[in-house]
């Protein structure tokens, strides 16, 4: 009997996970919906903004991020010259990807430049915030004729021995235990870790208090946000080699903005190194932290603009 009572208790308490999973998926939809357009190329329906005319500049979010982190602040003033696209990265924000898809950077990376296809865009400066830096660098290295130039922004370059403290939750290798995560413990672990992860990500920054729906921070409490980070990190792993491999290569006009007080990727390791290994690389160093497209717009749409001509 008492076998019984136990299971009965864990059922009732997964059950009541899930739907306070399912819950916190609708609440962060109906506080920020979709802002932008969608398409299906292949086996992704992206999620992105379009606006301005102009020289194309195609703007990649970071890991758990979406387009809102551009939208925030970045992408209206850009467009004052530029046609700026904002993309939710496959399976980020609003985009969706079927669950058998190739989920590697390179892949990510190929359905971006779909897109300048779909817009007909014939190329674009590519800006890349973050993991999007990498997702960038290997569009260059895959489509060097549709990639005018990079502009980095605190990007990934160099394959860390171990993530950030505040992702090492979503290092997890069974697409199963995602998945079971995802929609159990993932989202009240998120809310109770929020304020620290938020001073480790902003700092030494302070995160805006409108942050959680004008810069997308809400989707968060998303269970895919959860398992889409985590594959990310987990393909990171898988692809980070090959790309490093390719620098060594490359042609693509390459130009970073890094903060030197970063919590999240060593500036010097990702950034100032990026010289030696990519030839001509220019780097841009500031005081500040990992979150430069929200917390110093003015900065990041001058590094931008002097990248974009």
């Amino acid at each position: 009997m008492l076998v019984l009572w136990i299971l009965f208790l864990l059922a009732t308490s997964v059950i009541g996970l899930i739907g306070f999973a399912a819950f916190s998926n609708k609440k962060a939809e109906d506080l920020l919906p979709p802002a932008g357009t969608f398409v299906q190329l292949g086996d992704t329906r992206l999620h992105y903004v379009d606006q301005g005319q102009g020289p194309a500049l195609m703007m990649i979010h970071g890991l758990a991020g979406n387009l809102q982190n551009f939208t925030y602040g970045l992408a209206t003033p850009l467009a004052q010259t530029h046609r700026v696209i904002c993309v939710d990265r496959p399976a980020c924000g609003y985009s969706k990807r079927a669950s058998h898809a190739d989920a590697s950077l390179e892949a990510q990376a190929d359905t971006i430049v779909s897109l300048l296809d779909h817009l007909q865009i014939e190329s674009a400066v590519f800006v890349g915030h973050s993991l999007g830096g990498a997702i960038s660098l290997a569009a260059a290295q895959r489509h060097p004729d549709r990639i005018k130039a990079l502009a980095l922004i605190a990007p990934l370059t160099r394959l860390p021995d171990e993530p950030s403290p505040v992702f090492k939750p979503l290092k997890i290798e069974s697409s199963t235990m995602r998945s079971i995560l995802g929609w159990t413990l993932a989202i009240p672990a998120t809310i109770f870790r929020m304020s620290v992860s938020l001073k480790v990500i902003f700092g030494p920054e302070k995160f805006p208090s409108d942050f959680a729906i004008r810069g997308g921070g809400i989707l968060s409490l998303k269970p895919q946000t959860f398992i889409s980070a985590s594959r990310d990190l987990q393909n990171a792993e898988w692809s980070m080699p090959q790309i490093e491999a390719a620098y060594a290569s490359m042609t693509t006009p390459v130009h970073v903005l890094f903060a030197k007080e970063d919590r999240i990727l060593d500036c010097k390791l990702n950034g100032e190194d990026l010289r030696s290994r990519i030839a001509g690389t220019q780097v841009t160093v500031v005081s500040g932290g990992h979150m430069l497209p929200v917390t110093q717009i003015e900065t990041c749409v001058q590094f931008i603009q002097g990248v974009a001509g």
